[in-house]
């Protein structure tokens, strides 16, 4: 039976404002979505049945609830009929750090269940399938660097600096619904007029709030920030640097408190997932010759 192996990448939110609130309660947005070459990964072979299964090397994300498996429903759900398949998540990613792990493995479900099932869907219509999952999905399904309004659904293409960042988790976790309904939350930022940012003209509306919440996540900005310019991504609890070269980089995770955990990664404007879809495709093509 065919199977697929391809990579679901973290982003960064290199800026986040808060630009007003809807009245079903949701928040305006405008954000700029970066990729980094930092992944998860998630196997997918078809099955003689019609059974999806899915399962995953962290026991605490089997549950029917995970993000994985609600794609694959969903997708069968539209098109019925489908042969099954067995999904296997092997997790890198912190979860609940701002990193868009559970949406960029739902977006690449989505895509593997389309290339594998050879469905006769576009970017646009699976997008518009994965928003129902969450905000972030679209972003990832399109799998190029955005800027993002609305709710994050209203993409438009961008191509900010492809730099190095050191990612910081402080080993606390941030409940995102926490954040967006304290009254402390600033939600009045004057819209930005795209392509008009800069790194200079931009900021976390999250980022003071969580750190006063989370001290540990104010421990994290005051010592990144002596090795490069530092934001939060998300809702946190994630932090990352800019840095021009790797080396840099590299130099700073060194000196990291053994409390926390960090990495080093490359910006990608083009997500990972996109490269191993092309790649999986030219490999299918050659065998059929």
């Amino acid at each position: 039976m065919a199977t697929l192996t391809l990579p679901a990448p973290a982003k960064l939110n290199l800026f986040l404002h808060i630009t007003g609130r809807r009245n079903d309660g949701y928040h305006q947005l405008q954000t700029l979505f970066q990729f980094i070459d930092y992944c998860d990964q998630l196997d997918f072979q078809l099955r003689n049945d019609q059974r999806i299964s899915f399962d995953c090397d962290d026991p605490s994300l089997r549950g029917d609830d995970n993000l994985v498996l609600r794609a694959a429903q969903l997708l069968a759900q539209h098109y019925p009929g489908q042969p099954g398949v067995a999904i296997y998540l092997h997790k890198k990613l912190p979860y609940g750090g701002g990193l868009g792990g559970g949406s960029s493995d739902a977006a690449t479900t989505l895509l593997a269940l389309r290339q594998l099932w050879q469905l006769p869907l576009s970017d646009d219509h699976l997008a518009r399938l994965g928003l129902q999952l969450g905000a972030d999905v679209p972003v990832f399904v399109r799998g190029h660097a955005a800027f993002a309004e609305g709710v994050g659904e209203q993409l438009q293409r961008a191509t900010p600096s492809e730099c190095w960042y050191l990612v910081v988790h402080p080993n606390v976790h941030v409940a995102t619904a926490q954040i967006f309904q304290h009254p402390d939350l600033p939600r009045q930022h004057a819209p930005l007029r795209w392509p008009n940012w800069s790194w200079d003209n931009s900021s976390n509306d999250c980022q003071q709030l969580v750190g006063d919440l989370y001290p540990e996540v104010a421990k994290a900005l005051d010592w990144l920030v002596q090795y490069a310019p530092v934001r939060m991504t998300g809702t946190g609890a994630c932090i990352f640097g800019r840095f021009e070269h790797e080396e840099a980089a590299r130099a700073a995770l060194q000196q990291l408190p053994s409390a926390w955990r960090g990495f080093v990664a490359r910006g990608c404007n083009e997500s990972p997932v996109c490269h191993a879809l092309r790649q999986a495709a030219t490999v299918n093509l050659t065998n059929q010759d």
